[in-house]
């Protein structure tokens, strides 16, 4: 499987992924987290237009889907309960998901960030208990809480790579 930044092209098979997603976070205790709507077409339209989108895809068939967003994250300005590991430049991934159709997505994702930046950020809702593990055992730490723009808190993860 290849990863390469997203086109508009790709956006009906990335919606119908984001779909997937938010049906089993749904089925998995967490409704909230992306709602019924989540990501906006517009936000994901905006990501591609941005060269911010990636897909994970073999052939013409998409997998999996994230953004990488080099720079600061302004709900990462203010951290509760913690602190960053450190104030150095970062990136930060944003609406990772999968189609189901193939394991290995988030880790996937995970190791190709880090192989072009070495100061990662993410975060994730409280109830997506998957992508908490899945962050924990490939080394991310749990940095604290921030708040995403409609208000609500998410838990702020932070890995560093190379000793930065």
């Amino acid at each position: 499987m290849t990863i390469r930044k997203a086109v508009l092209g790709d956006i009906n098979q990335i919606l119908a992924i984001y779909a997937h997603a938010r049906e089993q976070m749904r089925l998995r205790g967490n409704p909230d987290q992306w709602g019924d709507s989540n990501p906006a077409v517009s936000v994901v339209e905006n990501d591609i237009k941005t060269g911010s989108s990636y897909v994970m895809a073999e052939g013409d068939k998409i997998y999996g889907v994230f953004a990488l967003v080099i720079g600061t994250e302004p709900a990462y300005e203010r951290i509760e309960d913690g602190a960053w590991l450190n104030d150095a430049p970062y990136a930060t991934i944003h609406r990772v998901a999968g189609s189901g159709k193939q394991k290995g997505i988030v880790r996937h994702c995970l190791s190709f960030c880090e192989s072009k930046i070495p100061n990662i950020r993410i975060d994730t809702h409280a109830c997506n208990y998957i992508m908490q593990h899945l962050l924990e055992s490939s080394g991310y730490q749990r940095c604290g809480i921030i708040y995403v723009a409609d208000g609500s808190p998410r838990i702020a993860y932070q890995k560093t790579v190379n000793g930065l």
